[in-house]
């Protein structure tokens, strides 16, 4: 395997990784809510939003799942949101394509 092709998977790792990390990082919050204020205040905040992923989280776990041998099922999946190319996916369903790629 060349040096590039070591390399990107390295990239590849590491931004999956960053993912997972920040999955965790959101379940821990949800399990230990913060409270408002001072220590006699019993008012919780609201949970945060789930954030919103980027076009470049999605192409990079997209990727990964291509580089493992799914390129068909990858290429399924976006066209699945009516779409020829991941570009053309609405930004709302990133977190529907994502969910939908843990699946496969």
């Amino acid at each position: 395997m060349s040096k590039t092709k070591l390399a990107l998977n390295v990239v590849n790792d590491l931004r999956n990784l960053a993912m997972s990390i920040e999955d965790l990082v959101i379940a821990i919050e949800r399990n230990q809510p913060e409270k408002k204020g001072t220590k006699e205040s019993t008012e919780v905040i609201s949970e945060p939003e789930t954030k919103q992923p980027t076009l470049e989280e999605v192409r990079a776990k997209l990727a990964a799942l291509s580089q493992d041998g799914k390129q068909k099922e990858v290429k399924a999946l976006i066209t699945e949101f009516g779409a020829k190319k991941l570009s053309d996916v609405p930004a709302e369903k990133y977190v529907e394509i994502l969910k939908k790629a843990e699946e496969l």
